[in-house]
């Protein structure tokens, strides 16, 4: 593979980094800005909420400028946003500034979520396109990682330390910002606005292996401009199914309880006795097996394929996610042996849905609809992130026995188990074919 490929890759990744930060650095800031603003049960999940109302407007409203402006013009816009919601997260005077900053980072990241792993998998060749777009996944961990790490560094640096916090991501977004001087145009995009001698360029540049000509042609045989520019499209047949199966991965997603972990895991810590300190600690742990568990997966996804993985994640997942609602509620075993029932979650997770569902949703659309198929995908996601993180703490609340968190991960083990059905019966394995060779797969289906 070229080196502009891999620098484009990596630039674009960098919207995962934000991602990954923004999502999870309130983990760490949460007992801290509770007690600032002294927020109830339902404020918190407010709290945490705001950032998902974000993230679903951003991620259902991104494909249509992504169309028209192109994926590289508004990830310079995004990585903007991100700058402007770290600084006015950490300066917020009150609650409602502090929802509003978190709600422009939501936009951010919900952007993100359609345009980096779009922009990947759009410029990346066939062979090397699963473990490329996973880059994007291993950027949200790494991203995830850094915040937990730098929340647990900046835990003893007074009564503002949730204020640098949130301030810290406006670093990762200056580089980010910067370095998107650096890459190409996407070149389907490039097609679709009729700059062929740009397209052929941008190929030539990242797979010079490849016959520049032959793969042009055949993005171009695969443009209908009448369906680009109509919605109406992807809501009737061959697409519609598509964009179902699109909605139900966000949905199965977020119901593994991924996201409850990356926000809540300080508060699910403390909960069976840690500190806040030492619970702050266990969250580097989990993001640790979070990094670690999708390198194993970007080495295998290309080989091992995108179907096989979510299948075996999804037993494993549902395995670890019964084991821990069963020891939260009996009350009968140690809180070390919770914490290793969530890393054998995470590590399953990591592997699976975790690495795979930026892919599907990046690949599994055809040229004509792909920018606002990818959207409503990740508005799936989203969506369902954003109601389980506000209904979390509301629902634990509920339960006087204090048994609440262990009735929850039965209820995502339920769900989970039953997302490897749907997958085994609706999903085409993807592995090893070219955009425009899985479109005629998935539109014929």
């Amino acid at each position: 593979m070229h080196k502009k490929l891999y620098t484009y890759t990596f630039v674009a990744a960098l919207g995962g980094l934000l991602f990954g930060f923004d999502t999870a650095v309130i983990n760490g800031a949460m007992p801290f800005f509770t007690d600032y603003f002294h927020l109830t049960e339902a404020m918190q999940g407010w709290a945490v909420s705001s950032a998902l109302i974000g993230c679903i407007i951003g991620a259902l409203f991104i494909g249509k400028p992504g169309d028209v402006f192109g994926r590289r013009k508004m990830l310079r816009f995004l990585a903007l946003l991100f700058l402007v919601s770290a600084l006015g997260t950490g300066l917020a005077p009150n609650l409602n500034w502090f929802v509003f900053f978190r709600f422009i980072g939501g936009l951010a990241v919900g952007g993100s979520s359609v345009l980096s792993p779009m922009y990947i998998s759009e410029i990346a060749p066939p062979l090397f396109r699963g473990r490329l777009t996973i880059t994007f996944q291993l950027a949200i961990v790494i991203g995830i990682l850094v915040a937990f790490f730098s929340d647990y560094l900046l835990l003893n640096t007074g009564a503002n330390n949730w204020r640098w916090m949130f301030i810290m991501e406006g670093l990762p977004a200056m580089v980010f910002f910067a370095l998107l001087f650096m890459v190409s145009k996407s070149p389907r995009w490039l097609v679709k606005n009729g700059d062929l001698e740009s397209a052929r360029q941008v190929i030539m540049e990242v797979n010079p292996e490849a016959d520049a000509e032959i793969v042009l042609e055949e993005i171009k045989q695969s443009i209908d401009k009448e369906i680009i520019s109509r919605s109406m499209y992807l809501f009737k047949k061959p697409f519609l199914k598509l964009v179902i199966i699109g909605i139900m991965i966000g949905f199965f997603n977020q119901f593994t309880g991924i996201n409850i972990i990356m926000y809540y895991a300080t508060d699910i810590f403390r909960s069976v006795g840690f500190s806040t300190d030492s619970a702050i600690g266990q969250t580097v742990i989990i993001g640790f097996t979070n990094l670690v568990f999708t390198l194993v997966a970007m080495k295998v996804i290309d080989q091992f394929g995108r179907k096989n993985l979510l299948l075996v994640g999804s037993l494993g997942m549902t395995v670890f996610l019964g084991l821990f609602a069963w020891a939260y509620i009996s009350g009968a075993i140690e809180s070390f042996i919770l914490l290793i029932f969530l890393i054998g979650f995470i590590a399953f997770f990591a592997s699976s849905q975790g690495a795979v569902i930026w892919v599907l949703l990046a690949e599994m659309f055809p040229n004509n609809i792909r920018a606002r198929g990818t959207a409503i995908g990740s508005f799936s996601h989203w969506f369902f992130n954003g109601l389980t993180s506000f209904l979390f703490p509301v629902v634990v609340g509920a339960f006087s026995s204090g048994k609440g968190i262990g009735y929850i991960f039965g209820f995502y083990a339920i769900v989970t188990f039953l997302s490897f059905f749907y997958f085994k019966r609706y999903l085409v394995e993807t592995k090893g074919k070219s955009l425009e060779e899985l479109e005629k797969v998935t539109v014929k289906r």
